[in-house]
């Protein structure tokens, strides 16, 4: 069995990446082989293409993809030849062909397609710990939720509204705050040409929000800091623009006694049962209608190198994906 896949010998600009073709050997015990339909693009797999994540070098990349099982290892009873899998957070994803561990496989539901599968597995787990466990969030409370033009955000605003949440979207541009509008957020700040803490501010008649999900980063800190009301919760999930400024227990004091955490889905999906739980709720609001998935993007495992570019400018919303 043959593979094409993503290499790359050094990190950096999405230049360093490569295709290869390699030989792939059968499963080995408990690991499942799988004809990959789909891959998901994340921006995490920018931060370990670019060296923010360090990886031992030469390196396979992406994380997240869905596929047809064609071989199984020893020990694997969950999965048999023929079931359609996704799997997130297993790095080798840009690949046309793969062995991954069949405990971090998902079984896609009758219904779902292999491409919003893969295009919605790592974000919707993303989602859902963040507002049920993270934070939990409760109807009636306003919730402050930056990028919400990105695969991340759209289903936030969608998943908080369904909580009962108001969700108060950030992003860039008239045209994404009127589409955030139609994510499930009930209000879109347009960081381009607002002073967004003064709006939630206004927004929440002078309070600030209980909780801001961040996963911008250094651009965003002073304004996430400044939207938060007494005792608030500062989610820093993510740093597209670079990691943001250590905190000191000072601050927190002076702005209202306040929280700050910085979690990782890793954490939160480490066990196969959260595993399941988080992606069977995700998938359960999607066949219920509660959750749309848009795929705004499409790229050729062969352009790898421009759907990086097209990610990392801002260019891309909704959701990206990668057919082998």
């Amino acid at each position: 069995m043959k593979t094409t896949r993503v290499v790359m010998r050094a990190q950096g600009g999405p230049e360093v990446m490569e295709l290869e073709t390699i030989d792939l050997p059968a499963p080995a015990a408990g690991e499942v082989q799988i004809a990959q339909t789909a891959i998901g693009l994340n921006y995490m797999d920018v931060y370990q293409r670019s060296g923010s994540y360090k990886l031992p070098l030469p390196s396979p990349l992406g994380l997240e993809a869905a596929g047809e099982v064609i071989a199984v290892g020893d020990g694997v009873t969950e999965f048999v030849v023929g079931d359609h899998v996704v799997y997130g957070g297993v790095l080798g994803a840009y690949s046309s062909h793969r062995n991954a561990p069949a405990a971090r496989c998902i079984k896609i539901p009758d219904g779902i397609s292999d491409e919003v599968a893969a295009a919605v597995l790592m974000k919707g787990i993303t989602v859902e710990y963040l507002l049920n466990r993270c934070f939990p969030v409760k109807a009636g409370q306003d919730v402050l939720f930056w990028a919400a033009s990105g695969g991340v955000g759209q289903l936030a605003g969608q998943w908080g509204a369904h909580m009962g949440a108001r969700m108060i979207g950030v992003t860039g541009g008239a045209e994404n705050c009127a589409a955030a509008l139609t994510m499930g957020y009930a209000e879109a700040i347009d960081r381009k040409t607002e002073d967004v803490a003064a709006r939630v501010r206004e927004l929440t008649g002078g309070k600030g929000v209980p909780v801001v999900y961040d996963s911008v980063g250094a651009a965003s800190f002073d304004a996430s800091i400044g939207s938060l009301a007494t005792y608030g919760m500062f989610v820093s999930f993510g740093a597209t623009t670079g990691p943001a400024p250590d905190v000191s227990p000072y601050l927190l004091q002076v702005k209202g006694s306040l929280y700050f955490t910085r979690p990782t889905l890793a954490n939160y999906v480490a066990s196969r049962e959260d595993l399941v739980h988080s992606a069977g709720e995700t998938f359960r609001l999607i066949k219920e209608g509660v959750l749309t998935v848009n795929i705004n993007q499409r790229f050729a495992l062969s352009d790898i190198v421009a759907s990086h570019v097209a990610l990392e400018s801002g260019e891309t919303t909704g959701s990206t994906i990668l057919t082998p």
